[in-house]
Parts: C-alpha cells; structure tokens; sequence
C-alpha cells in the first residue's frame, strides 16, 4: 500500500515543480540538472504549479496577484483565488474550509497589525495570496512564512518569502508583471531526487519481474506433463503478479505523468485505479491459498485436491472482488472533497477495507506455516520403523520446501511494512530500498524460485533438450546412410552393366 503514497507524493511534487526553472530568475536556488528531468508544458500544469512558477492560473485569473491595499485585497482574493482552487490546485480545491479559515484569519492578523509602521514610512501593505498570510513588510526587506502543509510535496518545515521593493511595493514576476510569493524553496530537491530514484527503482523491477512471471508462465503452460494441483496454483498467482505488474506500470507511465488527468479525475482513471487494487488484492489472496493448500497437503492426508483446487480459485478471485465491490461503493457514494478526486489516490480512511484483507491474509499465512513446521518436525522425529511405512513421502517434503520459501517471501516479510521509520531517520532510506526491493522485484524471485530452479522444470528442459539433439542426430544418421545406399547401388549397376 506504501507504493501508492510514493507514488502519489512523486506525482504532485513533480507537478508543482514543473516550471520552477522560470522562477529561479529570481532566487538563489540551482537546480538545473534536477529540473531538466522534470520540466513540462505550461499548458499541462495546474494552477498551483503556474502560481509556483509565476505564471497565470488562468485567462482571467491569478492566485498569486493582489491589490496594493488591504482594502482592495479582500474581494481581489475571494474572486480570484476560489476560482483558481476550483480548477484543481494540488492539495487545495478539496479544503474550502480550509481556505476560507486562513483567510479570516489573515484579515484579523493583519488588522491588528495595521498600525506598525509611522506615517510616511515607506512598507509594502499585507496581503493574501491564497496559500499565506504575508504581513505588513518594510520596504527592501522580505518576508518569511512556514511553507504551507496542505500542499502535497510542499514541505512545512521550510519558508517561502515575499520580497518588497524599495519603493514599497511587492516584487513582480517579469512573466506575469503580476506580485509574486517565491515557494520555490518550500521544496526538498534532494528528497525529490531520491524519491525519483526510488520511482524508478520501482519501474525497472515491476518490468523485470513482469518479463520473468511470463516467461514463467509460458514454461508452466508448454510442459503439459508438469500440470498438478500445486503448479495450477502457482500459475494464478503468477497471472494475478503479472495482471499487478501490468497495470503498475500503466499507472506510472500513463496516469501519473499526465496531471491534466489526474486533475480532470475521469471514470476510466477512477476505474483503473480500482482494477488495478483488485489485483493488488488477488496477490494476497492467492499468497493466502498457497499457504492453506500446503497447510491442507501436510496436515489431511486424504483429501480430493481437485475439489480443494476448484475452491481455491473461487476462493482466490472471488474474494478480492467482493471486498474491491464494497470499498468502491462506500468509497464512491459516502467519499467527499478530496476523497473522490485525483484519481482516488489520495489516502482516505476507506483503505482500512482493503488493509483489513491484506492483514488477515499475513496473519493467517503465518498460522499456516508455524504449524506446517510442527508437524512436519514431529513427522521428521518419528521412530524408522513408523517413517518407512507412514513418514513423509517425498511430495510432503516438497511441500515443506515450498512453504518455507513461499510463505515468507510472498506474505510474511509485509509484517515489517508497518513500522515505517520517521522522517530523517537515518534508517529511513534503508527501508525505503528495501521495500522497493521486496515489493517490484517480488514476481522475479518467485518465478527464480519456484520455476527457473525448480527441479521438475529443469528436468522437463533437459529432456526436451536431449529429444531435440537426439532426433537431429538421428536425421543426420539418417540421411548418411541413405546416401551411402545410393552411392553402393550406382556402382553395383555400372558393374552389372560392364
């Protein structure tokens, strides 16, 4: 679920600093190299990111613009600025509220404050400017405020500034001759350069992983001989990696670079995004089955593993979609706000659904495997004599090696997932690797796992391999003894002839 926030936060971070590169004419900052991986189109940006770079939030209207007076900057902002929320600010358009609390509030502040500077001294009149309150500021000075925190990839413990002029009025962007609030440093670019990194860590093990479940599942479906009831499980949930993996990297190349679409929010975007938890979903589900059909092998001798197949897949893919059913319907008629926008991938309080399916599946994975490892230990300590007639038969080994490498590498090591470190935290980027590696490269140590190095597929190949060599062989024998035969009968009839 870790990968969804990530992904999230890289794609409005990566929006709002679309076109910084325009406004660090007017700041210190130097992040050429870093923003040329990232600039887009001005059209393509949303009117956080166009007040961010100076640029207008519209034909009409601009956020960042206000009036030189105190009082002509209240029905300027509640104009101008709503407007520009509506049309789908990062993070803002889904807290009026929010909002129209900062503003009252700002219009008290800066009453109160009215009288600070002497008559005739020369100061830049407190304003507004839909994210900050900017204070009554001396002229030649500049003013410094937390960076707001309802902007997604904006970080609150930084400071955005606002620069008067030394003839009391707030500097003016030249793109726009428009005022301008600098929230260029509200951003980390060496946190947004590591959480690019990791992005793409995340792309290129999705991609290999997807090329190795379907190079596994192309093995498992040639050789008709390997088809039981463990490989038929092990190839849905192979299919359910390679569905996930799939609609991933949709996700990242297709939905996520696109913020005009993420901000239009529409019914096909919505849709992929519920798809693509389904499948999320069956990849729990079928870990879940895995482990229960090897829990069942070992613990109940006599069972009809055709008829306990039938209801793995009912069980596998059917579940997953009744809780997907109610969590879209909860979430698509009780969502409100910032709930039902961007695509649903802002996190709400309707994921506990889904997050109640994954945990029982781990939690119930690692039931099955402490108690596979009991009775296979008390299997393994029996006396020879009971061994020989009734210890464990080799496909019960099997099965033991399967769920040692099964369980903990498809379920159990999502245990650790929850005690994410702290921000700053030393091993904070640590586990980020780790979680990367565990969750993209996952379908890669699967199939290495349990089709490039298992034995029955290695024998399977190395058979097929010697039928092919041996039949050619055969051909060319064939073929040179045909010829010699030929060669014999000419001379034998130029013989008879002389």
């Amino acid at each position: 679920m870790r990968i969804i926030a990530k992904a999230q936060q890289i794609a409005h971070t990566l929006t709002i600093v679309g076109l910084t590169a325009t406004a660090n004419t007017h700041t210190a900052i130097h992040t050429d190299n870093l923003l040329s991986a990232y600039t887009t189109t001005s059209s393509s940006l949303t009117p956080a990111a166009r007040m961010l770079a100076g640029l207008p939030t519209s034909a009409s209207s601009d956020i960042g613009s206000e009036s030189a007076t105190l009082t002509d900057m209240a029905p300027a902002v509640a104009a101008n600025s709503d407007e520009s929320m509506e049309e789908g600010g990062v993070g803002v358009e889904a807290q009026p509220d929010i909002l129209d609390a900062l503003r009252n509030e700002c219009y008290e502040r800066l009453n109160r404050t009215a009288a600070k500077f002497a008559a005739g001294e020369s100061f830049c009149a407190g304003t507004f400017d839909g994210w900050l309150c900017w204070p009554d500021t001396a002229a030649g000075t500049s003013a410094y405020e937390r960076c707001p925190k309802f902007i997604t990839g904006f970080d609150p413990t930084r400071y955005a500034h606002k620069e008067c002029g030394s003839d009391g009025e707030w500097y003016k962007h030249p793109a726009t001759n428009k005022t301008w609030s600098n929230y260029t440093t509200c951003i980390n670019f060496d946190d947004l350069e590591w959480k690019h990194n990791v992005n793409l860590f995340y792309k290129t093990g999705y991609i290999i992983s997807l090329v190795a479940i379907l190079l596994s599942l192309a093995i498992y479906s040639y050789f008709k001989s390997l088809k039981c009831a463990r490989i038929t499980l092990h190839m849905n949930l192979f299919t359910s990696f390679a569905v996930n993996n799939s609609l991933w990297l949709v996700w990242y190349f297709v939905v996520i670079p696109d913020t005009e679409l993420v901000e239009r929010s529409p019914p096909p975007c919505i849709a992929l995004y519920i798809i693509l938890h389904y499948f999320l979903l069956t990849n729990y589900s079928w870990m879940l089955c895995e482990g229960f059909y090897l829990h069942t092998v070992l613990v109940s001798a006599f069972i009809s593993e055709k008829k306990l197949v039938k209801w793995l897949v009912a069980f596998g893919w059917g579940t997953p979609a009744i809780v997907i059913f109610i969590y879209a319907m909860a979430r698509g008629l009780g969502g409100t706000g910032d709930e039902i926008i961007h695509c649903w991938f802002n996190s709400t309080g309707y994921e506990n659904i889904l997050i109640v399916h994954v945990c029982v599946s781990i939690f119930l994975n690692l039931v099955f495997l402490c108690n596979i490892v009991r009775v296979v230990l008390l299997k393994l300590k029996a006396p020879a004599s009971i061994q020989g007639s009734c210890g464990p038969s080799h496909t019960v080994i099997q099965a033991f090696r399967a769920t040692l490498l099964l369980v903990p590498l498809l379920g159990l090591q999502y245990i650790l997932t929850p005690f994410h470190p702290d921000p700053g935290h030393p091993w904070e980027q640590t586990y980020e690797v780790l979680s990367a590696v565990t969750a993209s490269f996952q379908g890669l140590f699967v199939a290495t796992l349990f089709c490039f190095f298992n034995g029955e597929v290695i024998a399977q190949v190395k058979r097929r391999w010697r039928n092919l060599c041996f039949s050619n062989r055969a051909r060319a024998n064939s073929y040179t003894a045909t010829q010699v035969s030929v060669r014999i009968c000419w001379l034998c009839t130029c013989f008879c002839l002389i």
